[in-house]
């Protein structure tokens, strides 16, 4: 008789919110009142609708189908490709929208941020930005708020390129003026020394006819303090976390030269994509390598909270009203580009959750309620 061989220890509690058998989803985001939003690029799955609201267990698109069908005259006026949704606690949904379908040149008018109304569920604005911010390699990835400063509040955007510089844009959302910052630094691109290995394989892109290249892509997660001063951030190709001040992100009287002066390093925090903030300031962050969730208290001190093999390929995070840390689970790493054409992913896909105790990090103070 064999001996049972001791096994890699998992453990976190989870439970399973959606399963998801159509496109494979990117990013989540719970309102203040519960409601469940969901995203999907266009990466090549059939893409019925690229933003949706699960509704009693139903993926519907959101806010309507006719939003989500894009209108290739006026790009501007519907969702073309969206990678990340936000919703900031006080009514509205933010759509980060990368105009750029299966990673192409942003098309015009497409790449935006667009602020949707959840008490009517209509669009109330939407930010375009110019040809100077969003590059020919732009691609748009996450999206963090904050009404505290400035008449309008301020929004910080990662540009995640795979074939330019990686930056973090700063919007002011009152006048709509757009400003790249760390362009290209060290800190918002891929660590040209790391190796992504996932589910025991290095990681990198295999072409049908069987020639390869490195997965690199730059700045994409990213997480606000809860008081908004510190905006923590990491390329997506890398085990590396990095903060800044977001004053100083502002502050265009600092050379964007001399502005990695003024950003700080944390540490290996393991290979994420999704990051967020609790009103407690832990950052929570994905490890796609070693199948997990950790957690980054204030003082520098790090935890695993969650390891389980389920949890293939951690994308994107949302702390709801209930106290529960949501996931999005989307075995990115299995897709065709990774392996030769061969599509090697396994539906459902999942949002999962587990309580964590910890309500989100607000985005506004008591008096702008």
């Amino acid at each position: 008789m064999q001996p049972m061989l001791p096994m890699e220890k998992y453990f976190g509690q989870f439970e399973l919110v959606h399963a998801f058998y159509g496109a494979m989803p990117t990013g989540v985001s719970i309102s203040e009142t519960g409601r469940i939003f969901v995203c999907f690029p266009k990466w090549g799955d059939e893409v019925q609708f690229t933003v949706g609201e699960i509704v009693d267990g139903v993926l519907m698109p959101y806010p309507n189908l006719e939003t989500n069908i894009n209108n290739t005259g006026n790009s501007a006026m519907s969702f073309v490709s969206v990678q990340s949704i936000v919703a900031d606690g006080r009514g509205t949904l933010w759509v980060l929208d990368t105009g750029a379908p299966n990673f192409s040149e942003p098309i015009l008018g497409g790449a935006k941020l667009v602020a949707v109304d959840l008490s009517t569920n209509t669009i109330k604005r939407i930010y375009l930005f110019t040809k100077d911010v969003v590059l020919p390699t732009t691609y748009l990835n996450d999206v963090r708020l904050d009404f505290r400063v400035g008449r309008g509040g301020y929004a910080y955007i990662t540009d995640s390129s795979s074939r330019g510089p990686g930056a973090i844009i700063v919007l002011d959302l009152d006048n709509g003026n757009a400003f790249r910052r760390l362009n290209g630094a060290i800190s918002t691109s891929p660590d040209p020394y790391f190796l992504p290995k996932v589910e025991g394989k290095i990681l990198m892109n295999r072409n049908p006819d069987g020639t390869t290249f490195p997965f690199r892509l730059a700045s994409d997660s990213l997480a606000i303090s809860p008081d908004g001063k510190v905006l923590f951030y990491a390329p997506l190709t890398s085990r590396q976390l990095f903060s800044i001040s977001t004053e100083a992100l502002r502050d265009r009287s600092i050379l964007d030269m001399n502005l990695s002066q003024y950003v700080q390093y944390w540490g290996e925090k393991g290979a994420s994509d999704g990051m967020i903030t609790s009103e407690k300031g832990t950052v929570y962050a994905g490890d796609y390598e070693n199948n997990s969730i950790r957690k980054l208290l204030p003082n520098g001190e790090m935890e695993t909270i969650a390891h389980d093999p389920r949890i293939l390929w951690p994308d994107t995070f949302s702390i709801g009203p209930d106290q529960y840390l949501y996931v999005i689970v989307n075995q990115l790493h299995r897709q065709a580009r990774f392996h030769y054409g061969r599509d090697l992913r396994k539906k459902p896909y999942s949002l999962l959750r587990m309580r964590i105790d910890e309500f989100p990090a607000p985005t506004f103070s008591k008096r702008l309620q």
